[in-house]
């Protein structure tokens, strides 16, 4: 967002230099426009509305006798001056969500298994796969039913790499954990890779709708423009052919 405001105001200033008042101003003005969108609030609204809207309300989940929860992680935490790396503040929601569903899954008599995906893309030196495998022993689950893919970077990754552990373990129901506004953009890869899961979210984000610019709506709309991104550059790669095929469904021989 500050890119796009700093590119606007640097355009507005090029003009300026040649004498084009007319564009100059023009670039200051929606600049500015923009800037009160984004950090008042109406822009992160509109935007984070078609983000959320679909997985505002968690689904009643009739469990199968063979489950699947895959929870994505959320980055890793290094607690300063100790060796200790652990789940970033903002996967707590996704580790309680995944937690719950596991829990209700058991408690009917059914099997179910955690599928923990993320690697370490910010070289804390522990996976997030395994970080949150940690909290979720700690909370009571067995180890026994958790399984780990801890080499993805990204969402994309996410998908493929989960695929074949999918496909192994050939659950009757899959159910994906993640936060409110990624869930859509993780639904599209793991379509792609042949997984239709029922999405749950962990959080919901919610704007603050203010008189002056503040940081959190600012943080928000970067949040909610990355999430599009990554969905239109997933159709642009297709149009182009650039996407691995998808592979054979999980649940397929």
């Amino acid at each position: 967002m500050l890119i796009l405001l700093l590119a606007l105001f640097l355009l507005g200033l090029a003009f300026g230099r040649v004498r084009w008042r007319r564009c100059q101003w023009t670039f200051w003005g929606l600049g500015l426009v923009l800037f009160f969108a984004a950090g008042c609030g109406p822009l992160p609204a509109l935007l984070l509305k078609y983000l959320q809207a679909p997985y505002a309300t968690r689904p009643t989940i009739a469990w199968a006798q063979r489950n699947a929860i895959v929870m994505l992680g959320a980055g890793t935490a290094h607690v300063v001056g100790t060796p200790q790396v652990e789940p970033h503040v903002f996967a707590n929601g996704r580790l309680i969500e995944a937690y719950a569903l596991y829990r209700a899954c058991r408690q009917g008599g059914n099997e179910c298994k955690i599928v923990l995906s993320g690697g370490d893309p910010l070289h804390n030196g522990l996976a997030e796969a395994v970080a949150g495998s940690n909290v979720l022993v700690s909370m009571g689950v067995d180890r026994s039913d958790l399984l780990l893919e801890s080499r993805s970077l990204n969402t994309w990754q996410n998908a493929q790499f989960v695929q074949p552990i999918l496909k192994d373990y050939r659950p009757e129901q899959v159910v994906l954990v993640s936060s409110a506004t990624h869930l859509n953009r993780a639904l599209t890869y793991f379509a792609h890779f042949g997984m239709d899961p029922i999405p749950v979210r962990g959080d919901y984000l919610d704007v603050q709708m203010t008189a002056r610019p503040n940081a959190w709506n600012l943080a928000l709309t970067d949040l909610a423009v990355h999430e599009y991104y990554g969905v239109m550059t997933f159709h642009f790669y297709n149009l182009m052919g650039w996407n691995a095929p998808p592979p054979s469904r999980y649940g397929a021989p």
